[in-house]
C-alpha cells in the first residue's frame, strides 16, 4: 500500500515539487525499497513509474551542472558547434511547439558535445513588441515588468524541462545593452545610406495602431495579429534598402546546403534580379524641387533610350504632401496614360524625360515608379507613341547579328551583356542606383507606432533634417510613461521631455525620432550577440564572431522561413561588407520543423469549438453532448480552439524523457506531428525505455551469477551471434551518426537503436555472459541513447559501469554517459551487414520490426513480401486489405496503410 501511494504521488508531481516532499515520502516506505541505483548501489530490476520518476529527479540537476562546467574557452583546440533554436517572445507559457524546437536543439547539442565539439547552445528572448505592450494597457502594467516575469517564469519551465543551454549568454533584446546596438547597426545603416525615410501609403492596423509590413497582412486583407481589415495610410516612414542586397543574397543560395524548401522560398521571395532602380531628381517647369524618386528599369543597359518615368495613380506624390502635387493633379485624367509637366532628370545620363501618370492600378510586382524604354518593351513603346514622346534609338545589330549599344555615351560599342554590367557597375560607384534586384522585391519598412520597442536613433532638426545619434550617446533609452494609450500617433509622442531635445550637429533644437523599431529588427543580428553577450564596447568582436560562425545548425519553425531568415541574412552580408564579419550567410544548416497539433472538435453548423467536457466519446463517433454534429479536425494547438496542452501537465504525468523521445519519435522533424498519445508513437518509447532497461538488469544478473566470463567457452553458433550483435552494432553506430548529422531524422535513429535492443534482447545467456560483442554492443547502446533520453541513459550507464567482471574498457574509464565519446565505427567493419532490422508501421503506427536481408532492404517488393510471410506480418496484415506499402528511401522503415 505504502508503494502504491509513494508511486502515484511521485508521479502526478512535477520536479519542482519533489524536493518538498522527497523526506517525507522517505519515511513512508523503508531504505531497502527505494529504487534508484545512484542513491543506493541496489539496482532495482523493473522500470517502474516510481523508478522513472527518481531516476529523473536524480539526473536532473547533475546533468544542467555538467553542461555548465564546460565553459567555452577561446583558442580552446576542439572544433567548434554552433546550435541555434530560434528564440521565444516571452509570453509566460510554454507551448508544445517551444519543447519541440528545443527538445531537438538540446539533442544535437549533447551529440556534438559527446564527439568532441565545443559547443554553443544559447538562449534569450525576442522581448519587445504588440502583445507584451497589449497586455500591458490591459492589465495596467509596465510592459517592462510583465516582460521581466514572463521571462522569469519561462526559464524556470526550461530549467525544469532539463535543457541545457548556455545562461551565461543569454540575450534578451529589450535591455538597453542589448538594443544599445541594434542602434548601432541602425546608425551604420543610416551611415551607409541604406536607413532611409519617406513618405509612402503603407498598412495600418486599426486596433493595434501601428503600421503593418505587407508580409504581416493575410490574403483576406487583414492584420496577421489582431485581425482587423486593414487600412491604406500616407505616413513618413524608416525604411532599410534590402534591395541593393537582392542579387547577393539571391545568389548566395546556391552555396548552401537543402534547406527544406525554404531556400526555393527565399528564391521566389526574392524574385529574379535582373533589373534595378536609378534615381531621378524632379523638376517643374525647369526648376529643381526636393522630390527625388527611385525608378525601376528592367533593362538597365538602355537606360540611354528612356523616352519617360511612369507612376501609378496610387503613387505618393498624388496623394501627400509633395512640392509636385498640385501640378500632378492637374494633369492626372483617371483611365488614361497622363502626361505632365514635371520633368524627370537622371542622375546617371544626366538627361531628363517627362513624368507620366500611368492609367495602369500596378505594375509588376510591387513597383510604383518605372522607367519607360521604348527599345526594351512593346508597352512602353506604345505609350510614348501614344503620347508623342521622342526617345533616342540605343540598340543595332552588328555585323555578327549580336545586338550593341549606340547613342549611350561612353558605353557605345558594347554589347547589352557589356553594357549591363558596366552601367550598373558606375551606377553603383556614383551611388545614384544600379543595384541589381527584382521588381517583386520592396524596401524593410521598419517603423512602427508603438511603445514597446526599439528607438530609432535619430532626431529631426529644422536646419540639419535627420541626424543619426551620435555613436558615444546610444543608447537611446525608452522613457517611462503614465499611460500607453493614444491614438494614431506614437505613444513616445507623450513624453515630451524625451522628445524635445538638442541637434548633435548643429546644437540647435530638435526632435527625437518616436516610432520604434520592428521587432524583425533585433531578431536579425541576435545571433552574433551570442558569441560575445557581454561587450559593452561594441556589437561584437569580430574574431569570435568569426570563430563560432556561421551557425552550424538552426532550428526554428516553417513560419520564419521567409521575413526573418531574409532579414538575418540581409544585415549579415551588411555586416560582412562593413568588414564586421568574415562570413555572408549566417546559418549553414537549417532545420524547419513542423507544427504540434491537437485533435479539435467544432460544430458543424456554427464553428464554434468545443470543450471536451461539451462531447460525448462513448460511442465510435464523438457528439455534441448538447446535440449538433461534429467536425473532427487537426490543428495548431490554441486555447481558443480547446486543444492545447500544457507541457509541464504533460512532464508530470509521462516523464521528460518520455515526452522527449515521443517528439523525436513520432515523425521527422519537418513534419507535423498529430498529438495522440492513445494511438501512436507513445506506448513505443515507453516499452523502448523498459527494454533498456532489462538489458542492463540482464547483463548485470548473468555476470553476478556466472562468474568470470570467458570468451573460449563459445561454440560456433555463440560466436556467429557474437558475431551478428557486433555487425549490427556497428550498422547502428554508422546509421545513426549519419542520422544525426545529416538529415536530422531522429525517428528513424530511433528506429535503428529499436532494432539493436531487439538483437540484444534475443542473445542467449552464454552470449550475455561471456561475450564482449554484448558488452559492447550495449554499452555503445545506451550512448547513443543520451542525447535523446539524458537521464535515463544517465542511470543506465551507472548501472552498466558497475556490472562486475567487465570485458570491455569503456566500462572503466568512468564519468557520467554524457561525458563519454560518441560510439565510432570499429576499423575492422567495412562491409554492410548480412541483415538489419527493419520497422513496420501500420497507418503510422510502430508494431514491431522485421529482419530482411540487407541486399533487398531497399527493395518495395521484395520487402512487403518479407514482412507479409513473417510472424509479424501474418498476424496483423494477413486479413486486412492493404491500400498501399510505403518503404522510406532513407530510413529502414516500412509503412503499410490499410482499411481499417
Amino acid at each position: 500500500m505504502q508503494t502504491s501511494v509513494r508511486r502515484l504521488a511521485l508521479c502526478q508531481l512535477g520536479k519542482s515539487q519533489f524536493g518538498q516532499i522527497k523526506n517525507v515520502l522517505n519515511l513512508l516506505t523503508p531504505p531497502s525499497t527505494r529504487t534508484l541505483f545512484s542513491e543506493t548501489g541496489v539496482w532495482e530490476k523493473d522500470y517502474r513509474l516510481e523508478t522513472r520518476c527518481r531516476v529523473e529527479e536524480w539526473w536532473h540537476p547533475r546533468i544542467m551542472a555538467q553542461w555548465q562546467k564546460h565553459v567555452l574557452e577561446e583558442g580552446s583546440t576542439k572544433k567548434k558547434f554552433y546550435v541555434l533554436s530560434m528564440f521565444p517572445y516571452p509570453s509566460g507559457r510554454l507551448h508544445m511547439g517551444h519543447v519541440r524546437v528545443y527538445t531537438i536543439s538540446d539533442t544535437i547539442g549533447h551529440f556534438q558535445r559527446m564527439r568532441g565539439h565545443q559547443v554553443l547552445n544559447p538562449m534569450g528572448w525576442d522581448a519587445f513588441g504588440l502583445p507584451a505592450e497589449n497586455a500591458a494597457i490591459e492589465r495596467g502594467l509596465d510592459p517592462e515588468d510583465w516582460t521581466k516575469h514572463n521571462i522569469q517564469s519561462m526559464r524556470e519551465q526550461l530549467d525544469s524541462l532539463g535543457l541545457c543551454f548556455n545562461w551565461d549568454r543569454e540575450v534578451t533584446t529589450c535591455l538597453p545593452e542589448y538594443y544599445k546596438w541594434t542602434q548601432h547597426l541602425f546608425v551604420k545603416l543610416f551611415e551607409a545610406g541604406l536607413a532611409y525615410q519617406k513618405e509612402a501609403v503603407v498598412n495600418w492596423d486599426p486596433i493595434d495602431q501601428t503600421v503593418l509590413a505587407d508580409e504581416q497582412v493575410d490574403e483576406n486583407g487583414c492584420s496577421w495579429r489582431s485581425g482587423a481589415l486593414v487600412e491604406q495610410k500616407l505616413l513618413t516612414q524608416w525604411f532599410i534598402k534590402t534591395t541593393n542586397f537582392a542579387k547577393p543574397l539571391l545568389d548566395s543560395l546556391a552555396d548552401l546546403p537543402e534547406w527544406y524548401g525554404v531556400k526555393s522560398m527565399q528564391a521566389n521571395w526574392i524574385g529574379e534580379c535582373t533589373g534595378c532602380y536609378f534615381d531621378f531628381r524632379l523638376k517643374v517647369n525647369g526648376q529643381e524641387t526636393e522630390e527625388t524618386l527611385s525608378a525601376y528599369a528592367s533593362s538597365p543597359e538602355m537606360l540611354f533610350g528612356a523616352a519617360y518615368l511612369a507612376i501609378l495613380p496610387s503613387h505618393r506624390l498624388l496623394h501627400g504632401s509633395s512640392s509636385v502635387r498640385s501640378t500632378l493633379e492637374k494633369a492626372f485624367q483617371p483611365g488614361k496614360d497622363s502626361l505632365t509637366e514635371v520633368t524627370a532628370h537622371n542622375l546617371f545620363t544626366n538627361r531628363e524625360v517627362p513624368l507620366v501618370i500611368s492609367h495602369r492600378e500596378a505594375f509588376d510586382g510591387y513597383v510604383d515608379t518605372k522607367i519607360g524604354i521604348p527599345d526594351s518593351r512593346e508597352e512602353d513603346l506604345s505609350v510614348a507613341r501614344a503620347l508623342n514622346l521622342s526617345w533616342t534609338t540605343v540598340l543595332k545589330n552588328n555585323e555578327d547579328g549580336a545586338q550593341i549599344l549606340i547613342n549611350s555615351d561612353e558605353f557605345s560599342g558594347l554589347t547589352t551583356q557589356q553594357a549591363f554590367d558596366s552601367i550598373t557597375q558606375k551606377a553603383r560607384e556614383q551611388k545614384v542606383g544600379g543595384y541589381l534586384t527584382s521588381p517583386k522585391l520592396r524596401d524593410w519598412l521598419i517603423s512602427r507606432q508603438r511603445y514597446w520597442g526599439t528607438p530609432i536613433p535619430v532626431v529631426h532638426c529644422g536646419s540639419c533634417g535627420p541626424v543619426a545619434v551620435p555613436e558615444e550617446e546610444l543608447p537611446v533609452r525608452l522613457p517611462k510613461l503614465a499611460s500607453l494609450r493614444g491614438k494614431c500617433t506614437s505613444p513616445l509622442e507623450a513624453a515630451h521631455d524625451w522628445v524635445n531635445c538638442t541637434c548633435p550637429k548643429c546644437e540647435g533644437p530638435a526632435r527625437r525620432e518616436t516610432d520604434t523599431m520592428d521587432t524583425f529588427v533585433d531578431s536579425a543580428w541576435y545571433y552574433f550577440r551570442y558569441t560575445d553577450p557581454h561587450n559593452p564596447d561594441r556589437p561584437f568582436e569580430r574574431h569570435l564572431a568569426d570563430h563560432w560562425l556561421p551557425v552550424d545548425v538552426y532550428i526554428g519553425g516553417k513560419e520564419h522561413a521567409v521575413m526573418h531568415l531574409y532579414y538575418a541574412r540581409f544585415l549579415c552580408h551588411f555586416c560582412n561588407d562593413q568588414g564586421l564579419v568574415a562570413h555572408k550567410e549566417p546559418f549553414c544548416k537549417l532545420l524547419v520543423q513542423g507544427l504540434i497539433k491537437g485533435q479539435t472538435f467544432k460544430l458543424a453548423d456554427s464553428g464554434r469549438y468545443l470543450k471536451r467536457e461539451e462531447i460525448d466519446f462513448t460511442d465510435e463517433e464523438p457528439v455534441a453532448r448538447g446535440g449538433g454534429r461534429i467536425e473532427v479536425t487537426w490543428e495548431k494547438m490554441s486555447k481558443s480552439k480547446h486543444n492545447g496542452l500544457d507541457p509541464q501537465e504533460v512532464v508530470q504525468q509521462y516523464g521528460v524523457d518520455t515526452v522527449r523521445l515521443y517528439i523525436l519519435y513520432a515523425v521527422p522533424p519537418e513534419q507535423d506531428i498529430l498529438w495522440n498519445i492513445k494511438k501512436d508513437a507513445l506506448p513505443g518509447v515507453l516499452r523502448w525505455q523498459s527494454r533498456l532497461w532489462q538489458l542492463v538488469t540482464k547483463l548485470r544478473e548473468v555476470r553476478q551469477h556466472g562468474g568470470v566470463p570467458n570468451p573460449s567457452l563459445l561454440k560456433k553458433k555463440e560466436l556467429d551471434e557474437a558475431k551478428r550483435i557486433w555487425e549490427n552494432k556497428n550498422y547502428a553506430i554508422q546509421e545513426v551518426t549519419s542520422y544525426f548529422t545529416e538529415d536530422f531524422l531522429f525517428n528513424a535513429a530511433i528506429s535503428r537503436l529499436m532494432g539493436l535492443s531487439n538483437t540484444l534482447s534475443r542473445a542467449t545467456l552464454r552470449v550475455v555472459q561471456h561475450s564482449l560483442e554484448f558488452e559492447e554492443a550495449l554499452a555503445a547502446l545506451v550512448r547513443m541513447t543520451a542525447p535523446m533520453a539524458p537521464h535515463l541513459a544517465s542511470e543506465l550507464w551507472a548501472g552498466l559501469c558497475q556490472v562486475e567482471n567487465p570485458q570491455s574498457p569503456l566500462l572503466h574509464g568512468g564519468g557520467d554517459v554524457l561525458q563519454q565519446s560518441w560510439p565510432v565505427v570499429d576499423s575492422e567493419y567495412t562491409d554492410a551487414p548480412d541483415f538489419v532490422e527493419l520497422s513496420v508501421r501500420i497507418n503510422n503506427k510502430g508494431c514491431g520490426t522485421v529482419t530482411v536481408p540487407f541486399h533487398v532492404s531497399k527493395d518495395s517488393e521484395q520487402v512487403q513480401e518479407l514482412v507479409m510471410q513473417s510472424p509479424l506480418g501474418q498476424e496483423l496484415l494477413s486479413k486486412r486489405n492493404i491500400k498501399r506499402a510505403i518503404l522510406s528511401p532513407r530510413t529502414t522503415l516500412i509503412n503499410f496503410l490499410i482499411d481499417e
